[in-house]
Formats: C-alpha cells, sequence, structure tokens
C-alpha cells in the first residue's frame, strides 16, 4: 500500500492532476478573496457561485457532459452575465445591491435546479456540480484553470493601484477620474471567473468558504492589501493540499470516504479559528 505523500503523487496520475488543481485554485482564491474580504462582498461571492449552477446545468443538459470544457463554458456565460447583471442593477443604486444579490441569487439557483432535474440520474450529476470531484480532474481542467490562474492574476498585477484605491478610497478614485464603474465590473467578472475556475475542485456549495475563509485569516495578520493577498493563497493552497491527502488517508486507512472539497473547506476553516483564537488572546 503506498502511503508516504511523494510516492502517492509518484503512483498514482489522478493525484498529481488534483495536487496541481487544488495549488492553481488556492493561488487565484486567495488573491481575489482578499478583495472580497476587504469590500465586505462575501454575500456576493456566495449568490454568484450559486448563480453559474444555470449555464452549467444548460451545458450538461445540452451535451450529456461534465467535462471541463463543459463546465467552464456554461459556468463562466453564466458567472459573467450575473456579475454585470448585478452590476446594471445597482448601478444607480436604485435598487440596493445586497437586494440585487439576493433577488439574483434565490432566481438562478431555482433555474438551474429545475433545469438539471429534466435530466436522467440529476440527483448523482447535481451533486458532483455542488460538492466539486478533484480526484476527477482532467489534464483539460487543469489547463482551463492555470488559462484562468494566468487571466486573474496578471488582471489584478496589471491593475493593481486601481483596484486599491477603489477597494480603500473610492472617493479619491473618481476625484482621480478613474472609470470606477468599469473597474467594479472587472473585479465581479474577477470573481465569476475565480469561481468557475474551482468549480471541479469543491463544487458550488463550498466555493464561497474557499474564496473568503482564508482570505479572512490572512485580514487577521496582515497590514498590507499585497502581504494579504500572498498569505491567502498560501494558506488557501495549504488546506487544499492537507485537505487532499487527509481525506485520501482516511478512506485508505479508516475507510471513512469524505468529500475532498469539504475536508479542504473544513482544513481552512480550523486554521482561521485557530489564528482568531490565537490573535484574541495576543491582544489580551
Amino acid at each position: 500500500m503506498v502511503t508516504n505523500p511523494i510516492e502517492v503523487l509518484a503512483a498514482y496520475m489522478f493525484m498529481q492532476r488534483a495536487f496541481f488543481a487544488v495549488l492553481l485554485v488556492g493561488a487565484i482564491s486567495g488573491v481575489v478573496g482578499s478583495y472580497v474580504v476587504v469590500r465586505g462582498m462575501s454575500f456576493f461571492g456566495d449568490a454568484l457561485a450559486h448563480a453559474i449552477l444555470p449555464g452549467v446545468a444548460v451545458a450538461f443538459v445540452a451535451t450529456g457532459s461534465l467535462a471541463g470544457t463543459t463546465l467552464f463554458t456554461g459556468g463562466l456565460a453564466a458567472g459573467v452575465l450575473t456579475a454585470l447583471g448585478i452590476g446594471w442593477l445597482t448601478r444607480n443604486r436604485r435598487v440596493k445591491e445586497d437586494t440585487a444579490i439576493g433577488i439574483v441569487f434565490a432566481g438562478m439557483l431555482a433555474l438551474g435546479i429545475a433545469i438539471i432535474s429534466t435530466a436522467r440520474s440529476y440527483s448523482v450529476e447535481l451533486t458532483h456540480i455542488m460538492f466539486g470531484n478533484v480526484l476527477g480532474v482532467s489534464d483539460s481542467d487543469l489547463v482551463i484553470m492555470l488559462g484562468c490562474g494566468l487571466f486573474v492574476i496578471g488582471t489584478v498585477m496589471l491593475l493593481y493601484k486601481e483596484l486599491l484605491v477603489l477597494n480603500f478610497d473610492p472617493g479619491l478614485a473618481t476625484t482621480l477620474k478613474l472609470p470606477t464603474e468599469a473597474l467594479r465590473l472587472l473585479l465581479l467578472v474577477l470573481i465569476a471567473v475565480t469561481i468557475v475556475a474551482s468549480l471541479q475542485t469543491v463544487g458550488v456549495a463550498l466555493m464561497v468558504a474557499l474564496l473568503v475563509t482564508p482570505a479572512a485569516t490572512a485580514q487577521l495578520l496582515a497590514k498590507r492589501l499585497h502581504h494579504m493577498m500572498a498569505l491567502a493563497s498560501a494558506l488557501a493552497m495549504f488546506s487544499g493540499v492537507f485537505g487532499l491527502f487527509l481525506s485520501y488517508y482516511l478512506g485508505i486507512f479508516y475507510n471513512i470516504n469524505i468529500s475532498t472539497g469539504a475536508v479542504i473547506v473544513l482544513t481552512s476553516t480550523v486554521i482561521f479559528l485557530l489564528v482568531f483564537a490565537l490573535t484574541h488572546i495576543g491582544r489580551k
């Protein structure tokens, strides 16, 4: 029986792909999640994660496949349209942001479930979409994740100063005549791309935790945004790798089969609670 982590990676291709997947997803989630936490957009992230379901559902029903390209194409289309739709509804403040998000969230989630329920064996497929299947990541999935990561991180590096001003001082952004509305919509699109890239790893239901929890943990420790991003990415990647191997060993040694995505999120949550407790004690 192969038990050493390095030997496990060497012996099983599916573990190699899963390993690289959690690293890629962790890096992207940490960067974008920092913006989500700083701007107080956790509810938006949750809503957007569920709002991609109709796009995935349409792609699945149309093709009968849950291949990475299918999930990506359908999910990205729904995610970007949802992000832009919420941005349009709230552009003149006629509808409050949390209200618009709540309406879109409920409607899109119901639409996705309605579409999936028309397909045969939809309960199994819905479980796959909702909770991910990191051990089923393919080479094409990794290419998609890498492409999403390069796009997201590249965009953040290119527009770091502009996004920094927009996040911490919107008034200054307006004074400097920055395209605030375009930057706001771009940030929403980046969140959508991050969620779609992470779909195969942790699924719709758990994605918001991976997006928010490592960044919230990093916020307790870091004072500057770029430090927070780096730390959040490191924490997310560690949670991904640790959760991946923990779920593997639980299955091998104890015959306890737990969703890998759930173990990853629980690992991230435990780290947050430990850091919160330690920083709380340190302030006394």
